[in-house]
């Protein structure tokens, strides 16, 4: 199959909401503004937000629709750089020794071709450096959050000059910087140093105009009255002290559930017996569970029906 060609970077703001669209991502002008102007000027994009809310799935959406490579980096604690960056290929350095030694080759030519990018294993952040046909790539950095500080600290060369050093070699310099999409759910701060280097954006829950946007294109099968139930639902949900609020992920899981489950409106007891698909902690779901969410769900259809829905 032959894979499309890259499309060009969007010109305007609205080409780029046209562009999010086009991938059923529903963003507001803000975030098409702070997008243009990360594409226009080349530089990185850190997205900060609660988790669901849509950070991660902005970089998918532009790889798509741009028909450009997604190469993702997911983070975690204890990332070093022979996962993220590069390794030697130590093995085939080991069979390349003993060919030379059986050979009686020159030690010092077989020094130099041993620390070549022919012995390089190229990981994440190398391989968004690396020439692509399809044009450059879009990087990944997911959950930034997750690792250590010292490894925030190897990204500032290659956020700021899209290269990356090698001892052995020196400098890879990218020909064309890949599109930088970085994301974080603020579990820890992330230092000024790679902010600086960055575009910065803070992915709020979407009102509820929007998230019903959102399920429109995620869920278009669901029952109109449903969305607006669980759109009203969830919205009154993030009002409440839990421990941990449901993101836009979570909303759309739950509209599939229940749509599996050929429901057509809200009642106590299917909220009550899917409320794990919405909420992840037990104490979370016991709080909400019975009185609590019978009210929120009265509150709702009270609010529907001033509304004439």
């Amino acid at each position: 199959m032959t894979a499309l060609p890259p499309s060009a970077l969007p010109e305007s703001i609205d080409a780029v909401e046209t562009l999010l669209n086009s991938g059923d991502y529903v963003a507001d002008r803000s975030l098409a503004t702070t997008l243009f102007l990360a594409l226009k000027m080349g530089r990185p994009l850190f997205l900060e937000g609660e988790a669901g809310v849509g950070k991660t799935e902005i970089a998918k959406v532009l790889a798509a629709t741009l028909n450009r490579r997604l190469v993702r980096l997911q983070c975690y604690e204890g990332l070093d750089l022979s996962s993220a960056v590069y390794e030697w290929n130590y093995p085939r350095q080991m069979l390349e020794i003993r060919l030379a030694e059986a050979a009686g080759s020159d030690k010092e030519s077989l020094a130099r071709d041993l620390f070549s990018p022919d012995f390089l294993i190229e990981r994440p952040l190398l391989q968004a450096l690396k020439p692509d046909p399809q044009g450059a790539p879009v990087l990944l950095i997911d959950e930034l959050d997750r690792t250590d500080e010292p490894f925030e600290a190897y990204l500032l060369e290659v956020l700021s000059d899209f290269q990356i050093t090698i001892p052995e070699i020196g400098p890879i310099k990218a020909v064309e910087p890949p599109v930088v999409i970085i994301t974080s759910n603020r579990t820890r701060e992330i230092h000024d140093a790679l902010k600086r280097r960055c575009l910065y954006y803070w992915v709020d829950y979407p009102t509820a105009e929007r998230e019903l946007a959102i399920l429109k294109r995620k869920v278009p099968g669901a029952p109109q009255r449903l969305s607006r139930e669980i759109v009203g639902f969830v919205q009154h949900l993030r009002e409440t002290e839990l421990f941990k609020l449901p993101g836009v992920a979570e909303t759309i899981d739950w509209t599939r559930a229940l749509a599996f489950l050929d429901k057509v409106s809200l009642d106590p007891e299917t909220i009550d017996n899917t409320l794990g698909v919405l909420l992840k902690y037990q104490d979370d779901i016991a709080k909400m569970k019975g009185t609590e969410a019978a009210t929120i769900l009265r509150q709702v259809q009270q609010d529907m029906a001033a509304l004439g829905v």
